[in-house]
């Protein structure tokens, strides 16, 4: 049996979904209640402001709330990574994990052989380093929340191995957690508001009147996750900022403003509230429908834009790709009345 079908179904068989506020004071890699047996609520529905994933411990206070906030899509094929290695054992725990594996014989004679020459024969590590057992930590593999049938996932086929504290993990291993990394994953974590835009009319318009379109700026701030692994003083902030609202009428049949139909986000303002004695004014942001919606409504959908960036320990810092998040609500389109005397 490869490493890599061991370690997916040994790791299906004890992952458990826990949450968790304290502030891991007492975390031990292995140990009852800590990253190696928890996972986040990727969903977010139990609204708890710390969680952790692995290895890993997600602060949330910042993020964006509110039942209809959701998590943002990179607007290129780039997605957060499905699995990263990090602390797990100590060399106890580690052997205490092992053992049972071997001596139920169901990975196989040679599997196990190689195994124990690994971590006990010294090939290249002897009784399970416990002389060493307080100078670092044996690192595995982890999935990422959600992500347990990607692909992806299967990256991380790499045997169980040691990092003294202090050391960076080894660099043919790109999938140890680094700032950058914690970075990504918090990237996932990220949950911005609802886009649903207020309109002037409201809910129904008339053919061929512009219809202006805006967004209260004030739940459109900066949120942020902040990702860190306690056991190796690492962490990073990831943010997210709105720069531009995306309006698509539901219809070929419709004008935006802009003709681009992209709102930029102007000294705080997306778009701007209709107010009277604006109805000869073309608006800043918003819609002119030309046909009628007839006995139904057309799905206008809203998508805000949001730039993000990262800082982390080593006062290391870079973009990464921006990300979206839309919602669509219904325009009724009614044709002017003419009124005959």
């Amino acid at each position: 049996m490869t490493r890599n079908a061991a370690g997916v179904a040994l790791l299906a068989g004890v992952l458990v979904l826990v949450n968790c506020s304290n502030a891991w004071a007492d975390f031990t890699p292995g140990g009852k209640g800590t990253g190696s047996e928890t996972q986040v609520d990727g969903q977010q529905k139990d609204k708890t402001l710390s969680a952790t994933a692995g290895a890993v411990v997600f602060d949330r206070s910042k993020n964006g709330s509110g039942d209809s906030a959701g998590p943002v899509v990179s607007t290129t094929t780039w997605t957060p990574p499905a699995c990263y290695y990090a602390p797990k054992y100590s060399p106890d725990q580690l052997q205490k994990y092992l053992e049972p594996i071997w001596s139920a014989e169901s990975t196989g004679s040679q599997w196990d052989l190689e195994q124990r020459n690994r971590y006990v024969n010294g090939e290249p590590y002897k009784d399970f380093n416990k002389d060493k057992a307080d100078k670092g930590y044996w690192w595995d593999s982890y999935v990422t929340q959600g992500r347990e049938g990607d692909p992806g996932a299967l990256d991380c086929d790499k045997p169980i191995f040691w990092v003294d504290k202090g050391d960076p993990p080894p660099a043919n291993i790109p999938e140890a957690i680094t700032p950058k990394m914690l970075a990504q994953l918090a990237y996932a974590e990220i949950r911005v508001p609802s886009t649903k835009v207020d309109l002037a009319p409201a809910g129904t318009t008339k053919v061929n009147l512009p219809t202006w379109a805006w967004l209260d700026t004030a739940e459109f701030k900066p949120v942020s996750v902040t990702a860190r692994v306690p056991l190796l003083g690492v962490s990073a902030t990831t943010t997210a900022e709105p720069v531009s609202l995306k309006i698509e009428p539901g219809t070929e049949d419709a004008t935006t403003y802009p003709a681009s139909g992209v709102c930029e986000i102007k000294g705080g303002r997306i778009g701007e509230a209709y107010a009277k004695g604006k109805s000869d004014e073309t608006p800043p942001c918003g819609v002119q429908y030309l046909r009628s919606s007839g006995d139904g409504s057309y799905k206008l959908r809203a998508t805000i834009t949001w730039k993000i960036h990262w800082t982390g320990t080593g006062n290391t810092g870079d973009d990464l790709p921006d990300g979206t998040f839309g919602a669509e609500q219904d325009v009724v389109v009614q044709e002017i009345q003419a009124v005959n005397r």
